[in-house]
């Protein structure tokens, strides 16, 4: 008898798994590409990551019979590996949809190729302005997001009216995403003689403390700040070695949350250093918390996620916000086979989508139009008053400062 039930739990053993894999076959599957860097900047690609595992989760990652997943492809922040994962997925039969990442660059160099070769994009970091502008109704980007033509209004009204600040000067990084920015922080200050001075990827902390020294010599009583996180790590380091006396505040662009920046500038920011940075108005932290704040926490701790402990929580907040309104446009259409076609409904389905869907920002009653020339936000989901600012509590949260 014992060798019979030995021998019966031995088959059980070994036929199942080979079913269940038989099974597995049987489903068609989708894929999203999650284009980010997660090598240096891993904090923001993670969160992104999440958010959008735990939209698709609520779904049990499925649409119409088809299971729908998510590869992560690193581009370390360069254009050209974020171009070769393009290509990658324009050549996958089962690719869907690419999701962006924190870095704009690679999306604003490679717009072209993008719509020319109708890749489905969408954005829940990248903030450059040029990334859904391009100008065509073939225009296949989608942003929910930070947009730059908004966030140099925010960082400058939040500057002059709450700070007082009188003389602000720039301090951006020499990218396309810092030249998009300067655009949009000149035409909302208002005086394009306000000075700006440039940084590199990679700029150190002596490099930094001569930059701020030409800013403080210039006689700014403020910096508006546009860099990620490792480089505003080193400026901010570089801030705290000036006496008290000298500081000057900084209003941050968001990039400076999308890495391990905290724990680089805990000792600063506890030396009373003054940094504000924008951020969407949605924070797990604000109380009461909604019944979907609530279930989100709760979806999030089956997938062993720790919404308390995100560096970069915006990330998260934004894809699943985002992967929520491509799951309501994909319930528009019929999915195939045919993976180019599936594109091309879904894109025509986020333009037109046909019922509110409830965020964790806000609920988005159709987030996205058609692009026209006269609708040059047609496919940014969010907008300026979805925009606030933030600072870092003792702990690392980020503490959202709501508008008044």
């Amino acid at each position: 008898m014992r060798i019979t039930s030995l021998l019966a739990l031995l088959s059980l053993l070994f036929t199942v798994p080979f079913q269940l894999s038989a099974n597995t076959q049987s489903v068609k599957t989708f894929t999203i590409y999650h284009d980010s860097d997660y090598s240096n900047h891993n904090e923001s690609a993670y969160a992104m990551k999440m958010g959008a595992l735990t939209a698709l989760a609520e779904v049990d990652y499925s649409a119409q019979n088809y299971q729908i997943n998510i590869i992560e492809k690193d581009n370390r922040g360069n254009s050209n590996r974020s171009l070769l994962h393009m290509r990658q997925f324009l050549k996958d039969p089962n690719a869907l949809v690419f999701l962006g990442g924190l870095h704009s660059p690679p999306y604003i160099k490679n717009r072209d190729f993008i719509n020319e070769n109708e890749l489905l994009l969408l954005v829940p970091w990248a903030a450059g302005g040029p990334i859904t502008r391009y100008p065509s109704d073939k225009n296949w980007v989608f942003r929910l997001s930070v947009d730059d033509t908004k966030a140099g209004y925010r960082m400058v009204q939040y500057a002059t009216d709450t700070l007082n600040c009188k003389n602000p000067q720039l301090l951006l990084e020499n990218t396309p995403w810092g030249k998009s920015n300067y655009n949009s922080i000149i035409k909302a200050i208002g005086d394009k003689d306000t000075k700006v001075d440039w940084f590199n990827w990679n700029t150190k902390i002596n490099s930094a403390k001569i930059i701020l020294r030409k800013i403080i010599n210039d006689q700014a009583d403020c910096i508006l700040f546009v860099g990620n996180a490792i480089e505003g790590a080193e400026i901010i380091r570089a801030m705290e070695s000036f006496e008290a006396s000298e500081r000057l505040p900084i209003i941050s662009h968001w990039g400076i949350t999308g890495g391990d920046f905290f724990s680089k500038v805990k000792t600063a920011l506890q030396s009373n250093l003054n940094l504000h940075f924008i951020q969407s108005c949605f924070s797990f932290l604000n109380k009461p918390q909604a019944t979907l704040t609530k279930h989100v926490q709760e979806q999030a701790t089956l997938l062993s996620i720790s919404l308390e402990e995100l560096a970069a929580p915006a990330g998260f907040i934004h894809a699943y916000d985002l992967t929520k309104i491509l799951l309501q446009a994909i319930s528009q259409t019929t999915l195939t086979d045919n993976v180019s076609n599936n594109r091309a409904n879904i894109k025509v389905a986020l333009e037109n989508i046909n019922k509110p869907v409830n965020g964790l920002i806000k609920e988005y009653n159709q987030p996205f139009s058609p692009w026209t020339t006269s609708n040059t936000d047609a496919h940014e989901a969010l907008g300026v008053d979805d925009l606030c600012m933030a600072n870092y509590q003792a702990d690392g949260n980020i503490y959202v400062i709501q508008n008044n």
